[in-house]
């Protein structure tokens, strides 16, 4: 659990973070989203003393972080920024192994846990242990450097714009990708972004900033629903609210017995891209499966009226 206190932080004079206080539970993704400026950024730096407060706390399982030397903090905590800061001349094993050389793990486990790690991210080890960043695309790096940040078994993990520089395609594998790992690992993770569609697609919790203050932190179906303020209403955005509704629920949630011709869609699969597939193919009703058998089905009559009853 990551405890944030009147945490505040000033540059000649004014506030960059303004008395922010909240509470990531473990195992969960917090999503720190805001406009450029909003301090966002270094809210999420003041965790690990990449900036020092100038008041208030940071508890990380009770324990305040000031009581730890820096350097031990940061072992403690995995970092992941845009860009991904890969070691150019470093192989792919290399850098995801940095932090546990720097904690003296043996070699045999630093090579079993970079194994385990691109395993995860659909990398078979044998093709890509060996290769250099340069070798990569783009979304290949991002996820190397998200396994570095991975790689020591961290308390938690930092990321700050981690998918900001990849097309939006990758972009939508890179958050699916953390989503999976996230819950397979049961990893706490911070993410900072501007986009706040990818906020409420990724987190657990959002945390909205706005001119260095918190002015909402909920639930993203609350973020999206009930929004504490006009800046949060301007984030979310209005007319389509709707439909970012819809993109939190699967179709597993109002599926209905009996099977139906037409086209098919898995149980996980979104209510909004439910509704896609139902206006693109002039149907009112789909095939709904699981792993391939027969669950039921779901009806356009049943989206829209999940919609109404979120708008």
């Amino acid at each position: 659990m990551i405890e944030i206190d009147a945490i505040t932080k000033i540059y000649d004079g004014t506030p960059a973070v303004d008395a922010v206080s909240l509470t990531v539970e473990t195992g969960t993704i917090t999503a720190i989203v805001g406009t450029s400026g909003s301090g966002k950024t270094t809210l999420l730096r003041m965790i690990n003393r990449l900036v020092e407060p100038s008041s208030g706390e940071v508890r990380i399982n009770g324990e305040p972080t000031t009581g730890l030397p820096k350097e031990a903090l940061r072992r403690r905590i995995g970092y992941a920024i845009q860009g991904h800061g890969l070691f150019p001349h470093h192989s792919v094993a290399r850098n995801i192994g940095a932090v546990p050389r720097l904690l003296g793990w043996p070699r045999d486990k630093i090579r079993a846990r970079v194994d385990e790690l691109l395993d995860l991210f659909s990398m078979p080890p044998d093709e890509f242990r060996d290769r250099y960043p340069g070798e990569l695309s783009g979304g290949q790096q991002q996820r190397v450097g998200v396994a570095r940040a991975l790689a020591s078994r961290p308390d938690m993990i930092l990321m700050d714009e981690p998918f900001g520089a990849l097309d939006p395609i990758i972009r939508t594998r890179a958050q699916e990708d953390l989503r999976r790992i996230q819950r397979a690992l049961g990893s706490t993770i911070l993410i900072v972004t501007h986009d706040m569609e990818e906020a409420i697609q990724l987190g657990d919790k959002v945390a909205v900033m706005d001119a260095g203050k918190l002015v909402q932190y909920a639930a993203p179906a609350e973020i999206i629903a009930k929004p504490a303020t006009e800046f949060v209403s301007e984030m979310v955005g209005g007319v389509d609210r709707p439909l970012k509704l819809l993109s939190l629920f699967p179709v597993s949630e109002i599926v209905e017995e009996g099977t139906v011709d037409g086209p098919v869609v898995d149980a996980s699969t979104s209510l909004r891209d439910a509704l896609s597939t139902c206006l693109w193919s002039g149907r009112d009703a789909l095939r709904v499966e699981r792993d391939g058998a027969a669950l039921g089905h779901v009806t356009l009559a049943a989206i829209r009226a999940r919609a109404e009853a979120h708008g």
